[in-house]
């Protein structure tokens, strides 16, 4: 066997998983709730937030194919910026993943009251709900369950079913030409409103650089993370386009904004109440078992971060059972801090508020890697030259552009949280700095002088 090939590496059909597995999670069953505010403005919404995620996909492709032994998003700013601007990066990323993780428990909470109504019909039901099933999974992380992989596999294609579904029943029902099924209201056109929809949906594109992150166990990393990259999110985007719009669609705006579970209830008003059950059921396994990855995802970084010098060392530190337990229970307090706050809101707000601080987090990373490949291409570092280093340049530069433009499209409250939370990260910066200039005056005044040997 080849020594570039591990034994055990992740091929191409398997970063393909891994992409649409982290990019699909429970928050995209939600999502057209907090559409229905935008009507049909918010197909436009999908529209666009899908070009722009293609062109993020392809600059993080070339960017994998450069450094294919990258750990994670947040190397490339740190290569191209110093280790400043790797930091912050890695910062905003590992704020845009536990605060995801309380937008993805929201919607999977949302989906199970809706099999169990007792629980939204409780005070305080859904928060209670959410906090067992955020530290019943951290638990599993904590112990490192074998058959957690397992579990990620048989979600990754259950969570797919439900989004085909709706596709099928949109392809029916344009099959009979009956436009009386459209009950949107009409909304006119507006910029304001297409960038809001757009901002939102994003979300739902959030870890299509997931095959990044795993880029020491894949099989033939340069050409395979760039293709899984690509081809699992533009598979993802046709999934979301089609279901999401066609909920958005059917549903009446006023029913769809207050609906907990708007897919279930679109299938339950055409196909009966048993496969809008059935379909809750779906969607709720696919949400627990998104939560499960990211949370091994918002333990497992921070701890790497820290092994690598970028993170207090104190993330760094293992349980008995070799997973990064204090990495993983500071993490999961952070979230079950933010999600108890919020749990005198609805679902839908709550859902709402954290995804967009999520996402604006999540877009500072995607900005300041637009901008790494603009400049590791123009200093030479990423291989290409003439036409296209040309083409990479304009992508590169329309991803950047794209992502100041939905920043700004995230609203004035999300965009203050979001340059609060990178904010709080410079000072543990400036610590961690200040801290490293104290160890190395420590051991300079303990190691003689050649002169003293």
């Amino acid at each position: 066997m080849s020594e570039s090939t591990p034994a055990r590496g992740l091929g191409f059909w398997m970063c393909l998983a891994l992409v649409i597995g982290n990019m699909i999670g429970s928050g995209v069953f939600l999502l057209p709730a907090s559409l229905a505010p935008y009507g049909a403005n918010s197909v436009l919404g999908w529209l666009l937030t899908a070009a722009g995620s293609v062109l993020l996909a392809f600059v993080f492709a070339r960017l994998a194919r450069s450094y294919p032994d990258a750990a994670g998003p947040y190397e490339y700013p740190r290569k191209a910026f110093g280790e400043a601007a790797g930091f912050l990066t890695a910062w905003g990323y590992w704020m845009a993943v536990w605060i995801g993780n309380a937008a993805i428990v929201t919607g999977t909470v949302a989906y199970l009251s809706d099999l169990i109504p007792a629980i939204k019909q409780t005070v305080g039901g859904p928060a209670i709900v959410s906090c067992a099933i955020i530290w019943f999974l951290t638990f599993l992380n904590w112990r490192g369950v074998r058959q957690m992989g397992v579990l990620q596999i048989v979600t990754t294609v259950l969570k797919v079913m439900p989004l085909l579904a709706m596709v099928v029943l949109a392809v029916v029902l344009l099959g009979k030409g009956d436009a009386s099924v459209i009950r949107v209201d009409p909304q006119p056109l507006s910029l304001a409103a297409v960038t809001a929809s757009a901002t939102l949906t994003l979300w739902a594109f959030l870890g299509l650089e997931s095959a990044t992150v795993p880029a020491g166990s894949v099989i033939d990393p340069e050409k395979t993370i760039p293709r899984a990259t690509l081809w699992g999110t533009a598979i993802t985007t046709v999934l979301y386009v089609l279901a999401c719009s066609t909920v958005v669609l059917l549903l009446p705006t006023a029913e769809l904004a207050q609906s907990t579970a708007p897919f279930a209830d679109v299938v339950r008003m055409f196909w009966g109440g048993n496969a809008g059950t059935l379909f809750a059921l779906f969607t709720f396994i696919s949400g627990f078992g998104a939560l499960n990855g990211w949370i091994l995802v918002h333990g497992e970084m921070p701890a790497a971060l820290a092994r690598a010098g970028v993170f207090p060392k104190f993330f760094a530190r293992q349980s008995r059972y070799g997973t990064p337990g204090t990495s993983l229970f500071i993490t999961s307090g952070l979230l079950t801090v933010v999600v108890l706050f919020n749990y005198s809101n609805s679902m839908v707000t709550v859902f709402t508020k954290m995804l967009l601080i999520a996402t604006l987090a999540t877009l500072v990373t995607y900005l300041c890697c637009s901008v790494a490949a603009l400049k590791l291409a123009w200093q030479g570092h990423l291989g290409v030259k003439g036409k296209s280093l040309g083409v990479l340049s304009t992508v590169a530069i329309l991803g950047a552009i794209y992502s100041i433009w939905t920043i700004f499209g995230a609203g004035l409250e999300a965009f203050y949280w979001g340059i609060g939370l990178m904010a709080a990260g410079v000072p543990v910066y400036v610590a961690m700095k200040g801290h490293a200039g104290t160890v190395a005056r420590a051991r300079r005044a303990t190691t003689p002088a050649r002169g003293d040997l």
